[in-house]
């Protein structure tokens, strides 16, 4: 049989470019195929009029080991956000810092209504069992939902309500915290032990740098794939390729599609991000801003011009509002959340100029308990066939990049 390619990969996400990139140290011949007009899948940055627009909000951590091993933070150019939220709650603005990275700075903040001395010896008890436990523990210990986790610790209602609700309910995109309690563990210890930050081109110079490392035959756009067999793939013009394996890189639902089911259902979460461009910036400082309240719309809203220049042209500033959830057009979303931001920062507010907004349906799996028991799900469904992608792992770009390199080994193992 003639192979077009020892390896096609289907997905020119961070999972299938990881796997490329670990093809490639091996010296196989690969093609990696994506539907889209370029690589990236999520993480992608539109770049209109001087204004970086992430398909959503999205941050990096620079903890992340999987990523520590294959990007290069330098030439990301990472600009990190301020350690810490400001949360409105009451009608109020409150700072608060982390004490283990601005110890002087959080003083303040560690005075005020939202935290009670309980819940600061709590932080530090979970602080310390997080950060100095061996990394491989926090998906070994009992798996619970977030909230519950948050209980069990000992955190009171006001703090799990007032600022884990939001927080984390803006990082897994679910309101409950109903996302498994080793995801909240990894993500904390990620959050603790390194930055928060946004490259200075935009989220999409991550898979950008990836991409760039492959040779330029290596990735076709354009081509959707619409069924996929042990060696090769149909295209959805006809055409079909031949090759010694092929991995399923792309999202859950889509992969559920063309393995017909294979390996059971992805849900995802939804979320709707609204982006706002203004003469000056609401706050000063490159920090996210958490509503505190159970009401209204917004869950959080960042100016990501303070965060990086690079997000919006001179003299002029970007910001980004997130909502859970997705909202049909005309449902009067805008206006709704205008009003809320109007309630924070006065007047001014009313002179933001709207841009763009981003609804999006499938924006991370919903990893529910007891969806990572095990943490890792299988890449390889038989010799030949492989499947990658951050709901084989944990819904993160680590988790991305950690299972396009797990299929990637799985591949050379067997060829």
């Amino acid at each position: 049989m003639h192979f077009d390619s020892d390896v096609i990969i289907v997905g020119g996400g961070l999972a299938g470019l990881a796997c490329g990139l670990r093809l490639s140290e091996s010296g196989l011949n690969f093609l990696i195929l994506d539907a889209s007009d370029r690589i990236g899948g999520r993480v992608k940055t539109d770049l209109v009029e001087g204004f970086r627009y992430d398909r959503g909000f999205q941050v990096f951590l620079t903890a992340y080991p999987e990523a520590r091993r294959i990007l290069d933070y330098d030439e990301l150019r990472l600009h990190p956000f301020f350690p810490g939220s400001m949360v409105r709650k009451n009608g109020k603005f409150y700072k608060l810092t982390d004490p283990w990275r601005k110890p002087l700075q959080s003083i303040r903040s560690l005075i005020n209504p939202l935290l009670s001395w309980s819940d600061i010896r709590t932080m530090a008890r979970v602080h310390r069992t997080l950060t100095s436990d061996p990394e491989e523990s926090l998906f070994e210990g009992k798996e619970m939902t977030t909230r519950r986790a948050l209980e069990e610790f000992g955190f009171s209602p006001e703090v799990i309500n007032t600022f884990f609700r939001p927080f984390f309910g803006g990082v897994f995109l679910e309101p409950e915290l109903e996302t498994s309690s080793r995801m909240f563990a990894f993500v904390f210890r990620m959050m603790a032990l390194g930055d928060v930050c946004l490259p200075e081109g935009g989220m999409e110079a991550i898979p950008r740098q990836m991409a760039d490392r492959l040779k330029p035959e290596s990735i076709k756009t354009g081509l959707s794939v619409s069924s996929v067999e042990r060696n090769g793939v149909c295209l959805l013009s006809g055409e079909s390729l031949k090759a010694r394996a092929v991995v399923v890189a792309t999202d859950g639902r889509e992969a559920s599609r063309l393995l017909e089911g294979g390996f059971g259902e992805v849900p995802f979460t939804r979320v709707t991000c609204i982006y706002f461009a203004a003469e000056r910036a609401p706050y000063p400082e490159p920090m996210l801003v958490l509503n505190g309240d159970t009401t209204g719309l917004i869950n959080n809203l960042v100016t990501l011009s303070n965060v990086s220049s690079s997000y919006s042209p001179p003299g002029a500033e970007l910001i980004s509002v997130t909502v859970l959830g997705t909202f049909a057009d005309g449902d009067g979303l805008e206006e709704s959340v205008r009003t809320q931001a109007v309630d924070w920062f006065g007047e001014q507010v009313r002179h933001w100029e709207y841009k763009r907004t981003y609804r999006i349906h499938r924006a991370l799996p919903f990893h529910a308990p007891p969806a990572l028991s095990p943490p890792q799900r299988p890449v390889r469904l038989e010799k030949g066939l492989y499947l990658c992608g951050d709901h084989r792992d944990n819904a993160s770009i680590n988790g991305a990049l950690s299972s396009g390199r797990r299929a990637a080994e799985a591949v050379l193992e067997d060829l």
